[in-house]
């Protein structure tokens, strides 16, 4: 950190505290060489997720967009908001952990499914009928026989 007094590059921390409830690191540094004092804020950097469609584009990962997929498959299903938030942060977090700037629709996809997989049957195969584009019965009809057979 230079100093913006003299450009020297030593300094000390005399204060560290958070702000902005925790996301910001506010300090308060002097410089070694004219002992003046000067403030600095440190946050995380987040860099903005790339969601890769089936048709090749590209486009911003949205929260939104996951949760109401999510919603529509626990419809009159015996699910918390709480559940779901939970549900959504857990993708948000292997999303994150990928290191990945860019993903793609599939992956997302599959995390949704197997968080509800675990959650409620009934909204898992609701949100794989859409997700899976079932043609027919026996499509639907394999994907209740994997269900039944993991039990």
């Amino acid at each position: 950190m230079k100093c913006p007094y003299c450009s020297c590059e030593e300094d000390k921390v005399i204060d560290s505290r958070p702000t902005d409830e925790g996301a910001t690191i506010r300090r308060r540094r002097e410089c070694l060489k004219c002992r003046k004092r000067f403030t600095t804020y440190e946050k995380v950097e987040s860099l903005p997720i790339m969601v890769i469609k089936k048709d090749g584009s590209r486009q911003p990962y949205e929260r939104e967009k996951v949760r109401k997929g999510i919603l529509r498959a626990c419809e009159k299903r015996n699910i918390s908001m709480d559940q779901i938030e939970s549900v959504l942060d857990a993708i948000e977090t292997q999303i994150s952990n990928s290191l990945e700037r860019e993903v793609t629709s599939e992956f997302i996809g599959e995390l949704v499914m197997n968080k509800l997989r675990e959650m409620d049957e009934v909204a898992y195969v609701r949100f794989a009928s859409v997700y899976r584009q079932f043609k027919d019965i026996n499509t639907f009809m394999n994907e209740l026989n994997k269900l039944l057979l993991d039990k």
